[in-house]
């Protein structure tokens, strides 16, 4: 099973709902956070920076042609990256404070893998799945 975590607000790149991390980096962005939630904010992102690697890859095309559209591919914990599940915790709460409203998907089904490692996959939604 996988899971993602997203908000009600829809991602330029893949025009699917954003992601928790994007949402979190939008509010420190805006200056909205306390300090206390700052500090928070950076102490998940330097942890997540270590201990989770950053796709290489989010389109099954193989070409760098600059007119290509740009990749669709979205992240998804595996539901066995438990650690890495409770540490987002504290982020939806942090959004959840300002609110800003969290949906938890699951699916069987994350579409075509273009990347996948220990905690997480980068797939290409197929048309079924929940987005």
């Amino acid at each position: 099973m996988f899971i993602r975590f997203v908000i009600d607000e829809i991602d330029e790149e893949s025009l699917l709902p954003l992601g928790v991390f994007h949402a979190l980096g939008n509010l420190e962005k805006a200056g909205v956070l306390t300090e206390a939630e700052s500090v928070l904010a950076k102490q998940h992102f330097q942890w997540f920076n270590k201990n989770l690697r950053r796709p290489n890859k989010f389109t099954r095309s193989s070409s760098a042609a600059p007119y290509r559209k740009k990749g669709k591919a979205i992240s998804w914990f595996k539901d066995s990256a438990t650690g890495h599940i409770r540490r987002l915790r504290d982020i939806i709460a942090i959004l959840e404070h300002h609110d800003i409203r969290v949906r938890m998907i699951t699916t069987a089904r994350p579409g075509y893998i273009l990347y996948e490692d220990k905690f997480q996959v980068a797939a290409e939604p197929f048309a079924d799945t929940p987005v």
